[in-house]
């Protein structure tokens, strides 16, 4: 263990970069986006943590802007998806085509690359189209290529999916399946600006003011972020605190409270646990840590697991949501490591 608890195997030149670059891209978008720094920095851990990103708002919030703008802080190719119901599958990943060779007059078959073969998508107002077009993406998201015919052909790298999608305009709309919506590392609520927010976007908007944002990372950047993430510890009293929150949603397992009982149909699955640690050790960095806290949990709990956690009928009635039961969770579940490891019902959920 190097100095000030440190690990040796992060550079501290890694953690200046990584805590550097939020402030300069957090820099940047201000000129552009006002407010909204809780939506950016949640952006700027998915796709530190090698994650996939959902924005969920209502119109006139600035999230493609948002979105497009933080491609232009990072020097990564980028390719907006319009999605609309008549959006094809091969609109998106691509088509092979039939060329013939100039040089020897034979006819070729080749691979037409489509716009997901770019660093950052943006896939805009994904719920707009069906799902046969939806599921193009699941492969490229998950496995990080897309296969055409017999042949997969391999995404670039960093790769990240950031999708928007309408909450109120429900007609004429697909919503993700629940599997492709597990794809996504956090799902974020883009809320209303609040009144100086508001009041500082009204006088941008009016006036002819342009601002140019410069490039702060390159992909080599980005990568080697990543893998420094990685290398930030968590504790097990971490690790168990996150697998408490996940896996006391799963209804029919030993320890969950009766007020999950009563409002959630199914649960979050394994890939909440391993979103929130990653986040967690991702938040970590950009505040100047090197190690993980239950508040790093905490604060990533919602993003993380409120796509994950399906609420039933009667609890919907109620006026409640997913957040309120994680909300609900946070405030019941110990995040001191005596009391979590003395409570009797989170013995019986970690030995289940």
């Amino acid at each position: 263990m190097a100095e000030n608890n440190q690990p040796a195997s992060i550079g501290q030149d890694a953690i200046n970069l990584l805590t550097n670059a939020r402030e300069q891209i957090l820099s940047e978008l201000s000129q552009v986006i006002v407010g909204q720094t809780d939506v950016i920095e949640q952006i700027l851990i998915s796709m530190f943590s090698r994650g996939h990103c959902l924005l969920e708002g209502v119109p006139g919030l600035a999230k493609t802007l948002m979105i497009s703008t933080i491609a232009e802080t990072l020097n990564l190719s980028f390719s907006r998806i319009q999605f609309t119901p008549d959006l094809m599958p091969a609109d998106i990943t691509g088509t092979e085509i039939i060329e013939e060779n100039k040089s020897t007059g034979h006819r070729e078959r080749r691979f037409l690359e489509g716009p997901i073969f770019s660093n950052i998508i943006l896939a805009d107002e994904i719920n707009r189209t069906p799902p046969k077009t939806q599921a193009a993406l699941l492969e490229a998201m998950q496995e990080r290529h897309v296969t055409v015919g017999r042949v997969q052909h391999p995404l670039a790298d960093p790769f990240f999916v950031l999708a928007t999608q309408n909450p109120i305009e429900q007609e004429g709309t697909y919503p993700l399946p629940e599997a492709q919506q597990d794809r996504f590392m956090f799902k974020v609520f883009v809320k209303y600006p609040n009144f100086d927010d508001e009041l500082e976007v009204a006088k941008r908007t009016t006036a002819q003011v342009q601002h140019r944002v410069k490039s702060v990372l390159s992909g080599e950047d980005i990568l080697r972020l990543q893998e420094t993430v990685r290398n930030v510890p968590a504790s097990d009293h971490v690790i168990r605190y996150a697998l408490s929150l996940v896996r006391q949603t799963r209804i029919g397992s030993a320890g969950v409270p009766p007020f999950v009982e009563e409002a959630v149909n199914w649960g979050a699955g394994p890939r909440a646990v391993q979103f929130l640690v990653l986040g967690g050790k991702t938040r970590a960095l950009l505040h100047g840590r090197t190690h993980v806290t239950t508040d790093d949990i905490k604060a990533l709990a919602h993003p993380v697991m409120r796509h994950r956690i399906a609420i039933n009928f009667a609890a919907q009635s109620d006026g409640l949501s997913s957040d309120d039961v994680i909300q609900q969770l946070i405030d019941n579940t110990p995040s001191k490591e005596d009391e979590l490891s003395s409570d009797a019902r989170f013995q019986k959920i970690f030995a289940s």
